[in-house]
């Protein structure tokens, strides 16, 4: 083996190591899981490049390079967001079954209600607060990684805090037993057309947000409101029982029970991410935009 090949083994090694961490910190400053696919790729070839005797810390180093690559590709897609057909919504991120959502800091981290409230920050915010907020880098580290002096970060870490905190609804911890649930008699009440049973399950001021981009049909605005957001869903599932080969699968995406609706292959046609507080619904994410939703097939494992 020649000395090449061994440095090429040790870059190898090291990132994929990382990549679950590398990933989610991509994952939550872009919330694309296709995009952060390029981010990694692009990422590990300019690490494949790097002396490793000059490489001091890895998980830091390589944190610094995924997060310059993601801030890139976070500023180019915000121009591409601008005429987007309704309501934004991230990808949905399937996760593995076992994955160890006892992590509550990671979990809230990629709920889809986080990652909408990060959408409103601005990408240097963002890669900011899930670096020091999520991940715990020090101000030195993120510095770098952003390339802005430490005192700037330190102001851009406390407004991004700030922003985030008077957004927030508290987060509590899941219940795996009362969602899981909650999330079958949600799925009986809406198959069997059972209003009563769903507006029991619906807290009074539940928000129904539909991403289609336009691709798909889908209401172009939120939809608020337990007996407004229950016509949706009763109308939704008696459609989806006229539609042959249409089977529908309770998946964990984002940390939280989703509807997987698939006709025939792998490919999902809609997944309906369902967010759960104080044994009541307070949101459902309909992501129909196909593009959204290539990345659903495979599993991920993310990590702090």
């Amino acid at each position: 083996m020649t000395p090449h090949d061994t440095t090429t083994d040790e870059h190898a090694e090291r990132f994929t190591l990382l990549r679950p961490l590398l990933f989610t910190i991509v994952y939550e400053i872009l919330g694309s899981a296709i995009d952060s696919d390029d981010v990694l790729q692009d990422s590990y070839l300019r690490w494949a490049q790097v002396d490793l005797a000059t490489v001091r810390d890895t998980r830091s180093y390589l944190a610094r390079l995924v997060t310059r690559q993601a801030l890139n590709a976070l500023r180019a897609s915000v121009r591409r967001r601008e005429d987007y057909v309704g309501p934004w919504l991230p990808e949905p991120l399937l996760l593995d079954e076992n994955d160890p959502s006892a992590d509550v800091v990671l979990a809230e981290s990629v709920s889809m209600a986080m990652l909408v409230l990060l959408e409103t920050l601005s990408p240097d915010e963002r890669a900011v607060f899930v670096l020091r907020e999520v991940f715990g880098f020090d101000y030195d580290e993120i510095a770098a990684a952003v390339g802005k002096s430490v005192p700037t970060v330190h102001q851009v870490a406390h407004r991004a805090r700030e922003h985030v905190q008077a957004r927030r609804r508290r987060f509590q911890p899941v219940d795996a037993a009362k969602t899981a649930r909650v999330t079958e008699e949600f799925m009986t009440a809406a198959a069997t057309g059972d209003l009563a049973g769903l507006l029991t399950l619906l807290a009074p001021n539940v928000t129904w947000t539909a991403d289609s981009g336009g691709k798909a049909t889908a209401s172009r605005r939120p939809v608020v409101g337990a007996q407004k957001v229950a016509a949706v869903l009763i109308d939704l599932f008696r459609t989806s029982r006229r539609l042959p080969g249409m089977r529908i699968q309770v998946a964990n995406c984002n940390n939280t029970p989703a509807l997987v609706a698939r006709i025939g292959g792998d490919h999902p046609e809609g997944v309906l991410l369902i967010e759960i507080t104080d044994g009541k619904i307070t949101n459902f994410y309909a992501v129909r935009n196909p593009d959204k939703l290539v990345a659903m097939t495979v599993p991920r494992r993310i990590s702090r």
